[in-house]
């Protein structure tokens, strides 16, 4: 299998530059469950975007903290890219900004979260199962305050959390998405929280690093994803 990875994280930042790029971090997510598949990272924010799809057996969309609404070139140009995936039903995976943009390109809704950001490590629920997914709840990092409101049309609400009804969508065999951040590590998130402490609102630093003490269940959903691209290519 080879999977393009279509890097969206837009933060150049110094802390950025001390911690392995998106591309690196799906990688090595991935890799660990599937190590003999090959990743091919395109950084999609600086316009570097797959010219052929045929060699890919799958697509995944990282997180950003760009804004699906911004007006740049390389966001719309990633929603065509996104209805060209969907119309051809190539497997497409999205987190985070990759789960939002996915379903605004197809004619869903993101907004503002009205419960303001959610951050830290949270707990997850299957709401309808999909094939390649276990029923339990589960945790992942998070890192927002927009979320999908209305998915697109055929989509089915596959996941949910507290104050993130719409927690991650399925499209037929061929789109999944999640809201929430499966490449975080633990030393990641906690290093995230501790650079955003002067921006954010202190009531959502203090529960952010409290949830630190519930691990998330990256490599799980690591092979959910996988199995996501294999199920796709068998029907196929």
């Amino acid at each position: 299998m080879r999977i393009a990875i279509l890097m969206a994280n837009t933060d150049e930042s110094s802390f950025a530059n001390q911690h392995p790029k998106d591309g690196k971090k799906w990688t090595a997510l991935l890799s660990r469950q599937r190590p003999d598949w090959d990743y091919v990272t395109f950084s999609v924010k600086d316009g570097d975007f797959p010219q052929e799809f045929e060699s890919f057996d799958g697509f995944v969309i990282t997180g950003s903290p760009a804004s699906v609404h911004d007006t740049d070139a390389w966001v719309e140009q990633l929603s065509e890219l996104i209805r060209t995936l969907h119309a051809q039903q190539r497997p497409l995976f999205g987190a985070c900004f990759g789960h939002q943009a996915i379903a605004k390109a197809l004619g869903g809704k993101v907004e503002t979260n009205p419960g303001g950001w959610v951050f830290g490590s949270t707990e997850m629920a299957i709401s309808t199962p999909a094939p390649w997914v276990a029923t339990q709840p589960f945790r992942l990092y998070g890192a927002h305050i927009e979320q999908v409101t209305h998915m697109p049309e055929g989509a089915t609400n596959i996941m949910t959390s507290e104050g993130c009804p719409i927690g991650g969508f399925r499209i037929e065999d061929h789109i999944f998405t999640t809201q929430n951040h499966p490449e975080m590590t633990p030393g990641f998130i906690a290093a995230l929280i501790d650079e955003l402490e002067a921006e954010k609102p202190p009531e959502v630093i203090t529960r952010a690093r409290t949830s630190l003490a519930l691990p998330a269940d990256g490599p799980q959903f690591a092979e959910w994803i996988a199995r996501f691209f294999e199920h796709a290519k068998a029907k196929s």
